[in-house]
Protein backbone atom coordinates (compact mmCIF):
# COMPACT_ATOMS: atom_id res chain seq x y z
CA UNK A 1 0.00 0.00 0.00
CA UNK A 2 2.04 3.40 -1.23
CA UNK A 3 0.21 5.17 2.31
CA UNK A 4 3.30 7.96 1.36
CA UNK A 5 0.99 8.65 -1.04
CA UNK A 6 -2.67 8.02 0.14
CA UNK A 7 -2.18 9.99 3.18
CA UNK A 8 -1.21 13.29 1.68
CA UNK A 9 -3.93 13.16 -0.86
CA UNK A 10 -6.30 12.50 1.96
CA UNK A 11 -5.15 15.63 3.64
CA UNK A 12 -5.51 17.44 0.81
CA UNK A 13 -8.87 16.11 -0.17
CA UNK A 14 -9.83 17.17 3.75
CA UNK A 15 -8.86 20.82 3.14
CA UNK A 16 -10.23 21.35 0.29
CA UNK A 17 -13.52 19.91 1.84
CA UNK A 18 -13.19 22.13 5.20
CA UNK A 19 -12.02 25.84 2.50
CA UNK A 20 -15.21 25.31 0.41
CA UNK A 21 -17.88 23.99 3.75
CA UNK A 22 -17.22 26.91 5.31
CA UNK A 23 -18.48 29.00 3.43
CA UNK A 24 -20.88 26.80 1.74
CA UNK A 25 -22.11 26.21 5.62
CA UNK A 26 -22.78 29.96 6.14
CA UNK A 27 -24.47 30.70 2.52
CA UNK A 28 -27.26 27.88 3.57
CA UNK A 29 -27.50 28.93 7.17
CA UNK A 30 -28.60 32.19 5.79
CA UNK A 31 -30.71 30.58 3.12
CA UNK A 32 -32.59 28.48 6.23
CA UNK A 33 -32.81 31.20 8.43
CA UNK A 34 -34.59 33.65 5.83
CA UNK A 35 -36.96 30.76 3.93
CA UNK A 36 -38.08 33.31 0.95
CA UNK A 37 -38.40 32.68 -2.23
CA UNK A 38 -36.14 35.48 -3.54
CA UNK A 39 -33.74 34.44 -1.22
CA UNK A 40 -33.40 30.77 -2.18
CA UNK A 41 -33.30 32.17 -5.63
CA UNK A 42 -30.67 34.30 -4.94
CA UNK A 43 -28.64 31.58 -2.89
CA UNK A 44 -28.74 28.41 -4.96
CA UNK A 45 -26.62 29.91 -7.53
CA UNK A 46 -23.99 30.39 -4.66
CA UNK A 47 -23.94 26.94 -3.18
CA UNK A 48 -23.92 25.70 -6.74
CA UNK A 49 -20.80 27.72 -7.77
CA UNK A 50 -19.18 26.26 -4.11
CA UNK A 51 -19.75 23.03 -4.84
CA UNK A 52 -18.47 22.44 -8.40
CA UNK A 53 -15.61 24.37 -7.14
CA UNK A 54 -14.59 22.26 -4.73
CA UNK A 55 -15.54 19.09 -7.52
CA UNK A 56 -13.34 21.21 -9.71
CA UNK A 57 -10.05 21.32 -7.41
CA UNK A 58 -10.74 16.99 -6.76
CA UNK A 59 -10.91 16.17 -10.35
CA UNK A 60 -7.59 18.95 -11.15
CA UNK A 61 -5.80 16.58 -8.27
CA UNK A 62 -6.70 13.14 -9.69
CA UNK A 63 -5.28 14.40 -13.00
CA UNK A 64 -2.37 15.68 -11.27
CA UNK A 65 -1.66 12.90 -8.75
CA UNK A 66 -2.35 9.88 -11.00
CA UNK A 67 -1.75 8.49 -14.24
CA UNK A 68 -5.68 7.36 -14.91
CA UNK A 69 -6.29 7.93 -18.78
CA UNK A 70 -9.94 9.19 -19.08
CA UNK A 71 -11.77 7.87 -22.49
CA UNK A 72 -14.91 10.03 -22.44
CA UNK A 73 -17.68 10.07 -24.73
CA UNK A 74 -20.52 12.76 -24.42
CA UNK A 75 -23.23 14.81 -26.48
CA UNK A 76 -21.95 17.81 -27.70
CA UNK A 77 -25.65 19.05 -26.58
CA UNK A 78 -25.04 18.96 -22.75
CA UNK A 79 -26.15 22.62 -21.21
CA UNK A 80 -25.57 23.98 -17.82
CA UNK A 81 -29.19 25.01 -17.56
CA UNK A 82 -31.08 21.78 -18.63
CA UNK A 83 -33.12 19.42 -16.97
CA UNK A 84 -31.77 16.08 -16.92
CA UNK A 85 -32.80 12.42 -15.35
CA UNK A 86 -29.22 10.34 -14.95
CA UNK A 87 -28.47 6.91 -15.07
CA UNK A 88 -25.78 5.15 -14.83
CA UNK A 89 -24.35 1.29 -13.89
CA UNK A 90 -22.84 1.38 -10.19
CA UNK A 91 -19.64 -0.70 -9.56
CA UNK A 92 -17.32 1.61 -7.21
CA UNK A 93 -17.35 4.17 -4.76
CA UNK A 94 -15.06 5.67 -7.82
CA UNK A 95 -18.02 6.05 -10.13
CA UNK A 96 -18.90 9.09 -7.94
CA UNK A 97 -15.88 10.86 -8.86
CA UNK A 98 -15.65 9.97 -12.36
CA UNK A 99 -19.14 11.11 -12.28
CA UNK A 100 -18.81 14.36 -11.23
CA UNK A 101 -15.67 15.16 -13.68
CA UNK A 102 -17.01 14.01 -16.44
CA UNK A 103 -20.27 16.30 -15.75
CA UNK A 104 -18.90 18.72 -13.47
CA UNK A 105 -19.65 22.58 -15.09
CA UNK A 106 -21.34 20.66 -18.26
CA UNK A 107 -24.53 19.95 -16.71
CA UNK A 108 -26.11 21.21 -13.49
CA UNK A 109 -24.59 20.04 -10.63
CA UNK A 110 -25.54 16.09 -9.79
CA UNK A 111 -28.00 15.70 -7.15
CA UNK A 112 -27.97 12.05 -6.05
CA UNK A 113 -30.97 10.24 -3.92
CA UNK A 114 -29.16 9.23 -0.63
CA UNK A 115 -29.65 7.01 2.38
CA UNK A 116 -30.86 8.83 5.37
CA UNK A 117 -28.03 7.37 7.57
CA UNK A 118 -25.58 9.69 5.44
CA UNK A 119 -26.73 12.37 6.94
CA UNK A 120 -24.36 11.81 9.81
CA UNK A 121 -21.33 11.79 7.45
CA UNK A 122 -19.13 14.27 9.05
CA UNK A 123 -19.21 17.90 6.84
CA UNK A 124 -20.19 15.59 3.87
CA UNK A 125 -24.07 14.92 5.57
CA UNK A 126 -24.24 19.22 6.04
CA UNK A 127 -23.12 19.63 2.98
CA UNK A 128 -25.23 17.48 1.10
CA UNK A 129 -28.52 18.42 3.07
CA UNK A 130 -27.20 22.65 2.64
CA UNK A 131 -27.32 21.61 -1.50
CA UNK A 132 -31.19 20.44 -1.20
CA UNK A 133 -30.03 16.34 -1.85
CA UNK A 134 -32.92 14.01 -0.92
CA UNK A 135 -32.41 11.84 2.17
CA UNK A 136 -34.71 8.77 1.98
CA UNK A 137 -35.11 5.75 3.93
CA UNK A 138 -33.84 3.11 1.10
CA UNK A 139 -36.25 0.43 2.22
CA UNK A 140 -36.14 -3.09 1.45
CA UNK A 141 -39.25 -4.73 -0.55
CA UNK A 142 -39.55 -7.13 2.78
CA UNK A 143 -39.71 -3.81 5.33
CA UNK A 144 -42.34 -2.15 3.11
CA UNK A 145 -44.74 -5.17 2.99
CA UNK A 146 -44.14 -5.42 6.47
CA UNK A 147 -45.29 -1.77 6.86
CA UNK A 148 -46.68 -0.13 3.70
CA UNK A 149 -46.06 3.25 5.62
CA UNK A 150 -42.50 2.83 5.06
CA UNK A 151 -42.80 3.53 1.27
CA UNK A 152 -45.21 6.29 0.88
CA UNK A 153 -42.91 7.95 3.98
CA UNK A 154 -40.04 7.49 0.93
CA UNK A 155 -42.47 8.70 -1.66
CA UNK A 156 -43.48 11.78 -0.23
CA UNK A 157 -39.34 12.74 0.52
CA UNK A 158 -39.06 12.37 -3.13
CA UNK A 159 -42.03 13.91 -3.97
CA UNK A 160 -40.73 17.43 -1.83
CA UNK A 161 -36.90 16.67 -3.19
CA UNK A 162 -38.36 17.26 -6.69
CA UNK A 163 -40.93 19.67 -6.14
CA UNK A 164 -37.58 22.18 -5.16
CA UNK A 165 -35.74 21.37 -8.21
CA UNK A 166 -38.26 22.47 -10.49
CA UNK A 167 -37.61 25.85 -10.02
CA UNK A 168 -33.30 25.12 -11.01
CA UNK A 169 -31.46 23.71 -13.61
CA UNK A 170 -30.49 20.00 -12.21
CA UNK A 171 -29.40 17.06 -12.95
CA UNK A 172 -31.26 13.78 -10.85
CA UNK A 173 -28.80 10.63 -10.75
CA UNK A 174 -29.47 7.39 -9.78
CA UNK A 175 -27.79 4.13 -9.67
CA UNK A 176 -30.55 1.93 -11.01
CA UNK A 177 -28.84 -0.73 -9.68
CA UNK A 178 -29.27 -0.05 -5.78
CA UNK A 179 -25.52 -1.31 -5.27
CA UNK A 180 -22.64 -1.80 -6.38
CA UNK A 181 -21.80 -4.35 -8.59
CA UNK A 182 -20.44 -7.51 -7.38
CA UNK A 183 -20.53 -11.20 -9.60
CA UNK A 184 -21.72 -12.89 -6.08
CA UNK A 185 -25.02 -10.10 -6.28
CA UNK A 186 -24.95 -11.16 -9.80
CA UNK A 187 -25.17 -14.68 -9.42
CA UNK A 188 -27.61 -14.71 -6.49
CA UNK A 189 -29.71 -12.22 -8.25
CA UNK A 190 -30.03 -14.62 -11.65
CA UNK A 191 -29.48 -11.35 -13.65
CA UNK A 192 -29.65 -11.77 -17.21
CA UNK A 193 -27.01 -9.56 -17.73
CA UNK A 194 -23.54 -10.09 -18.60
CA UNK A 195 -21.84 -6.68 -16.26
CA UNK A 196 -24.80 -5.78 -15.01
CA UNK A 197 -27.39 -6.34 -12.06
CA UNK A 198 -31.13 -6.00 -12.49
CA UNK A 199 -32.31 -2.26 -12.85
CA UNK A 200 -35.08 -1.00 -10.01
CA UNK A 201 -37.33 1.34 -11.57
CA UNK A 202 -39.29 2.02 -8.81
CA UNK A 203 -37.42 5.06 -7.83
CA UNK A 204 -37.00 6.08 -11.61
CA UNK A 205 -40.71 6.01 -11.94
CA UNK A 206 -41.24 7.68 -8.48
CA UNK A 207 -38.70 11.01 -10.43
CA UNK A 208 -41.04 10.69 -13.79
CA UNK A 209 -44.19 11.31 -12.16
CA UNK A 210 -43.00 14.27 -9.70
CA UNK A 211 -41.21 16.02 -11.86
CA UNK A 212 -43.98 15.77 -14.42
CA UNK A 213 -42.43 17.43 -17.91
CA UNK A 214 -39.56 18.98 -15.83
CA UNK A 215 -37.33 16.97 -16.79
CA UNK A 216 -36.20 17.09 -20.78
CA UNK A 217 -34.09 14.36 -20.96
CA UNK A 218 -32.35 11.24 -20.23
CA UNK A 219 -28.73 10.77 -20.12
CA UNK A 220 -27.70 7.02 -19.80
CA UNK A 221 -24.00 6.80 -18.42
CA UNK A 222 -22.09 3.51 -18.87
CA UNK A 223 -18.82 3.39 -16.76
CA UNK A 224 -16.38 0.84 -17.59
CA UNK A 225 -13.03 0.06 -15.69
CA UNK A 226 -10.95 -2.19 -18.22
CA UNK A 227 -8.40 -2.71 -15.68
CA UNK A 228 -10.70 -4.28 -13.19
CA UNK A 229 -13.66 -2.82 -10.52
CA UNK A 230 -11.05 -0.62 -8.34
CA UNK A 231 -11.39 0.68 -5.00
CA UNK A 232 -10.79 4.65 -3.95
CA UNK A 233 -7.77 3.68 -2.28
CA UNK A 234 -6.65 2.13 -5.42
CA UNK A 235 -7.15 5.43 -7.43
CA UNK A 236 -5.39 7.32 -4.64
CA UNK A 237 -2.40 4.41 -4.98
CA UNK A 238 -2.75 5.40 -8.71
CA UNK A 239 -4.04 1.92 -9.52
CA UNK A 240 -6.61 2.53 -11.87
CA UNK A 241 -5.04 2.91 -15.76
CA UNK A 242 -8.01 3.80 -17.25
CA UNK A 243 -11.73 4.79 -17.08
CA UNK A 244 -14.27 4.35 -19.98
CA UNK A 245 -17.33 6.85 -19.95
CA UNK A 246 -19.84 6.56 -22.67
CA UNK A 247 -22.75 8.94 -22.36
CA UNK A 248 -25.95 8.26 -24.50
CA UNK A 249 -28.45 11.57 -24.08
CA UNK A 250 -31.95 9.69 -25.08
CA UNK A 251 -35.59 11.05 -25.27
CA UNK A 252 -37.89 10.33 -22.17
CA UNK A 253 -41.29 8.70 -23.09
CA UNK A 254 -44.11 10.72 -22.98
CA UNK A 255 -46.16 7.77 -21.96
CA UNK A 256 -43.67 6.79 -19.05
CA UNK A 257 -43.97 10.77 -17.67
CA UNK A 258 -46.86 10.44 -15.32
CA UNK A 259 -48.34 6.73 -14.11
CA UNK A 260 -49.11 4.85 -11.32
CA UNK A 261 -46.47 2.87 -10.83
CA UNK A 262 -47.33 1.06 -7.38
CA UNK A 263 -51.14 0.36 -8.54
CA UNK A 264 -50.96 0.18 -12.02
CA UNK A 265 -49.69 -3.27 -13.13
CA UNK A 266 -49.93 -2.63 -17.18
CA UNK A 267 -48.18 0.49 -16.45
CA UNK A 268 -45.39 -1.20 -14.16
CA UNK A 269 -45.12 -3.79 -17.48
CA UNK A 270 -44.46 -0.65 -19.86
CA UNK A 271 -42.10 1.13 -17.04
CA UNK A 272 -40.05 -2.01 -16.39
CA UNK A 273 -39.97 -2.98 -19.88
CA UNK A 274 -38.51 -0.05 -21.17
CA UNK A 275 -35.91 0.05 -18.09
CA UNK A 276 -34.76 -3.62 -19.17
CA UNK A 277 -34.33 -2.22 -22.57
CA UNK A 278 -31.97 0.46 -21.54
CA UNK A 279 -30.09 -1.89 -19.51
CA UNK A 280 -29.89 -4.29 -22.57
CA UNK A 281 -28.21 -2.01 -24.49
CA UNK A 282 -25.87 -0.95 -22.15
CA UNK A 283 -24.58 -4.35 -21.50
CA UNK A 284 -23.92 -4.72 -24.88
CA UNK A 285 -21.85 -1.13 -25.22
CA UNK A 286 -19.65 -2.96 -21.51
CA UNK A 287 -18.94 -5.62 -23.68
CA UNK A 288 -17.95 -2.90 -26.66
CA UNK A 289 -15.63 -1.06 -24.46
CA UNK A 290 -13.87 -3.33 -22.84
CA UNK A 291 -13.31 -5.48 -26.19
CA UNK A 292 -12.08 -2.70 -28.12
CA UNK A 293 -9.25 -1.08 -26.23
CA UNK A 294 -9.19 2.28 -28.36
CA UNK A 295 -12.95 2.36 -28.60
CA UNK A 296 -14.69 6.11 -26.70
CA UNK A 297 -18.10 4.31 -27.66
Amino acid sequence: MKWFRIVPILLLIALNTLLHCLPLFAVALFKALLPLAAVRRACNPLLTGLAESWIGVNSAMMQAFTRTRFTVDVPATLARDGHYLVLANHQSWVDILVLQKVFNRRIPLLRFFLKRSLFWVPVLGLAWWALDFPFMGRYSRKQIARNPELGRRDMEATRRACARFRDIPVAVMNFVEGTRFTRAKHDGQGSPFRHLLKPKSGGVAFVLDAMGQGLHALLDVTIVYPGGIPSMLDLMANRVPEVKVLVRQRPIPADLVAGDYQGDRAFRARFQQWMNGLWQQKDADIVGLLADPARPG
